[in-house]
């Protein structure tokens, strides 16, 4: 599970909750947004919504399109007795039943209660309130242009910081691994191999390999690396500069390279990095030069 980073919509006066585990997915509070209509006990609001044939239809094929593993069985059923006078349907009965993933319960005094992905949060909120809706569609587009701009100049930044990083990594190939003798061709293919080496320590797999799996990406594997994977890169351009002063041969620095890359996305905390591809043996990839 990601680093869970929380947060606060105003809408009409009242603390709408919302998290992310992802950055992609939004979880927005539907008790809060129930408070609209019933302040005093907003499950009400909620378990009325959901006895609604349209809503279970709805819910379901969110479900279908987002849940392999949902329980659609289940969910016929549902579905057959939705709308019925004694059709009763709560958030922990819909979960449990069919294991769906767009609705889900959060324990805790403050933060606790019914939260939905945002597409069924907005659905929720225009069943409240179309006025409400609204106003909750537009501080969420505040909350994310907010975001995205952050995450946009962060990323902008540590792209820069690691262009001049790679400045000092080529001159110390320049002045130590160079010789006189190689042509351009040759002295190319020496920088490209030391980029490469990179590479493959942090994103555990050479430039041609990724060109390989996106071929309808444009650029190239670095315009698609995270904040925390650019400033590590810097961070592994500066040290290797510093280990080829120091004539230390390739493979033994691939794998220092390695070793320190994954130390600095475990403290950085927000990448997890049981998901980091395998690291090719350095055997392995001097063999392929």
């Amino acid at each position: 599970m990601g680093k869970i980073k929380n947060d606060t919509l105003h809408v009409k006066g009242i603390e709408v909750g919302i998290y992310t585990e992802d950055y992609r997915n939004e979880y927005i509070s539907l008790t809060d947004i129930a408070r609209y209509r019933n302040s005093d006990d907003p499950r009400f609001a909620i378990q009325n919504w959901m006895r609604n044939r349209n809503t279970i239809e709805f819910l379901g094929l969110w479900e279908s399109l987002h849940n392999p593993s949902f329980n659609r069985v289940q969910f016929d059923t549902f579905k057959t007795e939705a709308g019925l006078n004694r059709f009763v349907m709560t958030p922990s009965k819909w979960i449990e039943q069919t294991g769906a993933i767009g609705i889900t319960s959060k324990a805790g005094r403050y933060k606790g209660g019914t939260y939905a992905h945002s597409d069924i949060a907005m659905e929720f909120a225009s069943w409240i309130s179309a006025e409400f809706k609204l106003y909750l569609m537009k501080d969420y587009r505040r909350l994310k242009y907010d975001e995205n701009s952050r995450l946009s100049l962060s990323w902008n930044l540590n792209r820069e910081i690691s262009k001049l990083n790679y400045r000092v990594h080529t001159d110390a190939i320049q002045q130590n691994l160079l010789i006189p003798e190689l042509t351009k061709e040759q002295q190319s293919y020496v920088y490209a191999d030391e980029a490469d080496m990179l590479n493959v320590a942090l994103f555990g797999m050479t430039a041609a390999q990724w060109r390989s799996q996106n071929p309808g990406r444009k650029g190239n594997i670095r315009d698609y690396a995270s904040l925390q994977q650019l400033l590590v890169l810097a961070n592994l351009e500066s040290y290797n500069a510093l280990l080829i002063e120091q004539k230390h041969p390739q493979g033994e620095r691939l794998m220092t390279l390695r070793q320190m890359a994954v130390r600095q996305l475990q403290v950085l905390s927000s990448l997890d990095v049981s998901n980091l591809p395998q690291l090719p043996s350095a055997t392995t990839f001097m063999e392929k030069q």
